[in-house]
Order: structure tokens, then sequence, then C-alpha cells
């Protein structure tokens, strides 16, 4: 007994040899429109959905599929006698499989000179409508959303296979595909920044060896319409990513994308070990290098300008996980990729003034979303509250560790010069021991004669202030804004320290 398959495709990828082998197993071909053209054009035999329902298609094609006698033929239980009495009594045939896939409206509004008009053009309706008729009937319908199931649908079909399992695994793909469609569109028609119900929708990027530990299974979802400055990047070489290689990465990129001038940014456990600024990218190595040498092993790096053949050399010399950077020169490609295991990504930074603006966390039983911190404190918003007055290379070095303290785990402190870390405090349960473990890292170092300290909260007493006097550190910048700030500004002023308050916390939790 012949059998009715209904195709209507935007993605017409091998779909001509997969109607004729639905013929060859004696199926009727039931089309639409461009999807009906290409099947004849390919020699297939086609019933226009016109003829099937007597009705022509209409409103510019808004209305093709949109009639009982496609619904009925979808949604009519095989085994219910009632309901096959009515689809004979109404002269409606069975469909048995629905081959459709939608309009391709992200294609469409990833185009930046697309209006809302096309867009709204491109939301597909009666292909949704016929998906989800067909899925809700699994046990009678075979519901095929993605071209890659051609095949294996044809193989059920001939191997009698196509049981209540492999039906409902399909039927499951149709609904989210038809999920994440309408996220998309009402993603990009919602003018509310927090919407009272939020749909978010990801695609599978890969499959991971592991999660945080070996012992947890892992996947990298990807934003459908990614932000320009993205973890999305090409790998050229190494071995695949892990689940904290692209935690840490994407934390350097985001980073890194921050400075203007070429710019070095190791990380490690997700805190930057050692950022450094120099002319040019090598020596910009050598300021990140010298912050921490032993923490940068192991490391992964990213950096804001063009690899060269000298940096390469030097990056080659120690162990490090991933170098991000725009691009390789083909001698720095051919020296870094002697070793097998490191990972080189490609990552497009022409677009670092558009990082995502929100950004999400999982919580048992909900997700937290908030404005990512952009901010970036300017010199000349930044406030001397201290008799001593901070000069102009202290000046550029408190935004310098502006920059730096923002990325580090609350408690943050950080000791840097204008151009490098020299210690990194973070995570502490209370700002005096962050406070000591970045000056203790940065003593020894070339360059704290010159050291700043950066807060990334305010002092809620004057123990870090004093602790950084004693250790010779001449000047501080920290958000204010405690109720105790003028006992930390006594105590500035008591050591001749400069102090400035920007006025603007980042914590990162």
């Amino acid at each position: 007994m012949a059998r009715t398959a209904l195709l209507s495709v935007s993605d017409k990828t091998n779909l001509v040899d997969f109607a004729k082998l639905l013929k060859d197993l004696d199926f009727e071909i039931v089309s639409t429109g461009g999807t009906k053209k290409v099947l004849e054009a390919g020699g297939v035999d086609v019933t226009g959905v016109e003829e099937v329902t007597g009705f022509p298609e209409m409103l510019d094609g808004r209305v093709k599929t949109l009639h009982p006698k496609i619904h009925a033929g979808l949604l009519a239980k095989r085994d219910d006698p009632d309901h096959m009495k009515q689809l004979k009594d109404a002269g409606i045939t069975p469909i048995d499989l629905v081959a459709v896939n939608l309009y391709p409206f992200r294609q469409t509004i990833e185009k930046p000179e697309t209006t809302e008009a096309q867009a709204i053009e491109q939301i597909d309706i009666g292909g949704p409508s016929m998906l989800r008729a067909a899925a809700k009937n699994f046990a009678d319908v075979l519901t095929i959303v993605d071209p890659n199931d051609y095949q294996p649908v044809i193989d059920a079909l001939k191997a009698h296979s196509d049981d209540n399992a492999f039906r409902k695994h399909l039927a499951a793909k149709v609904f989210r595909h038809t999920a994440a469609y309408d996220a998309i569109i009402s993603n990009y028609l919602t003018e509310e920044e927090f919407p009272d119900q939020l749909t978010l929708t990801y695609e599978k990027q890969q499959s991971l060896r592991y999660g945080e530990n070996s012992h947890q299974k892992a996947a990298f979802y990807r934003d459908p319409i990614p932000s320009k400055l993205s973890m999305i990047t090409k790998q050229l070489h190494g071995k695949e990513l892990s689940f904290n290689n692209i935690k840490d990465a994407n934390a350097a990129l985001n980073m890194v994308s921050e400075f203007d001038d070429p710019c070095v940014v190791a990380m490690k456990h997700m805190n930057p070990c050692g950022v450094g600024t120099a002319d040019n990218i090598s020596q910009a190595w050598d300021e990140a290098y010298e912050s921490d040498p032993m923490s940068i092993f192991g490391g992964i790096i990213a950096v804001n300008r063009e690899i060269d053949a000298q940096t390469a050399e030097k990056m080659h010399k120690i162990f490090l996980e991933i170098i991000i950077a725009p691009s390789f020169t083909d001698e720095a490609f051919e020296i870094l990729a002697k070793k097998k295991n490191i990972r080189l990504l490609q990552a497009d930074l022409s677009h670092r003034d558009q990082p995502d603006r929100f950004e999400t966390i999982s919580v048992s039983g909900g997700m937290l979303i908030q404005e990512s911190d952009h901010q970036i404190d300017q010199i000349p918003d930044f406030k001397v509250v201290t008799n001593a007055q901070p000069t102009e290379q202290q000046l550029k070095a408190l935004q310098f560790g502006q920059h730096i303290v923002k990325f580090v785990k609350s408690n943050a402190v950080v000791v840097t010069t204008d151009t490098k870390t020299l210690g990194v405090g973070m995570g502490q349960p209370n700002r005096i021991d962050s406070a000591k473990i970045a000056i203790q890292k940065a003593m020894p170092k070339d360059g704290y004669e010159h050291a700043i300290m950066a807060s990334d909260a305010f002092f809620p007493m004057d123990d870090c202030v004093e602790y950084a006097a004693q250790h010779d550190i001449k000047a501080i910048i920290q958000p204010g804004g405690s109720i105790r700030d003028k006992d930390s500004i006594a105590m500035a002023d008591k050591y001749g320290i400069a102090m400035v308050t920007t006025g603007v916390r980042h914590f990162r939790h």
C-alpha cells in the first residue's frame, strides 16, 4: 500500500536523492513551492499541495499548508477507528512522513542590513505547524527536520526498524528545533532587558572528554547568534579543548580584549597570573612572563596582536596549554606547532568593543543573569582623596591596575606597575590576606619601587593601607564607599600615600 510523504524544505541538501529513495519505497510525494520545483527538475513525480487541499496558495505564500486536509492527515491516530472513518468520510489521505525545515530566520537577522519587515517575513508559520502536528503523532508519522536524518530514516524504513523509540527520537528533535526557532524570534523581538519569561537556546558545539573533573560528563554549547567577541574560535592546532580550558580561555580572551596597547594575558584557574603591555607583543610577553614565571607554567595565554617568530620562540620554551591570538605568522605557527598538544586558537578581536551584553550563571533550580562588567575606569574620573597627589606615571599604573583587578576573583588585590602585574591576591575571605599575598609576591620583582596597589572593593578597615605603606606602596586605587573610608584615608595621609577612588566596584565571584 502506498504511503504519503510531505516534503517542504528551505535547505535543499540531498533533497532529490531522498525523494527518489522514498519513491523506491512506494511513497507518494506531496510538496510545495520551491521544493516542488526542485524535485520536478530532479525528475521526481510530485503532487502539489494545492491539489491535495483544493485550495491555492494565497497571501504571497503565507498560507499554503494550513488546511484540514493536511493537518487531519498528520494528526489522525491510525489505531483509532473513529479517526480513520472521519478521514475516509472527508476524503483525506493520511500523511506518513513529513520532512520540513524552516525559513532561514536566523541567517536573515545575522545580516546587518536586514530590516524588521524583512525579518518578519522569514518567520515560518506553516512549517512549525506541520512539524509539531506530525511530531505529536510520532507513533504514526515520521518527522524529519534535519537533512542528516534522511539516510537513517531510509535505512530504518528498509529494515522495518522505524519503531517507537526511533520515531520518538525524531519527534524530540523536532520539538527542540521549533523551540529553538521560536526562542531566536522572541529574543529578536523582545525589547525588555529582563522579560518575565526568558527563553534561551544553544547549539551543541562539541562533546567534551569530561567536565571540571574526570568523573563529570560535559559538552560545549554555542549561542546560535554569538557576540562578535566570542569563544567560538578557530582551532589551528593541538588536542581537543577541555571544559576547564574553555572557561580559562574565555576569561583570558575577555581580559586581553580590553587593552589597546600590545598585551599578553596569562590565565590560570580563572585568574590572571601575569599581564604585560609594551610597544610590541614580544616585549609584552616578557612583562607578563616576569610577573610570575612559576604560575605561568601550564597557563592559558591570550594576546591582542599577531604572534611573530620572536615571541613564539619565547613561548615555546615553556609548557603552555593554550595560546589565543588574532593570527600567527607562518614561522611562529611552525615553531609553536612542534608541540603536538598545545592548542593554538585564532580569535577575532576586531570586534572587541562588541562583547556579550549579558552573562548567565546557573544555580540550583535556576539561573542568574546580569549585564557583563564592561566598565572601564578612566583617569579623568578618578578622585584623589589624600593630601599626596599621584604622579603621571602612578596614574597610568593605577588605571592599569583597574584593568587587572576586575578580572580577579574577589576579594581581589593586585600590585602592578604601569606595564605589568607584580603580584595578584585573590579569592581570600578577607581583604588583608589578599593584600598580603599580592604584596609578598610582588616584593622581589624588578619594578617594585614603582608599584601601586588596586582593590576591587572598598577597604572595610585601614589594615590593608597600613600593610601597603609598610611595604613601600606609594599609590592605591579603590572604589571607596565604606563607612570607614576616613580611616583608610587617614592612614594613607600618615604614610604619604596617594589614594584615588573610582566609585565603581568590580567584584568577580
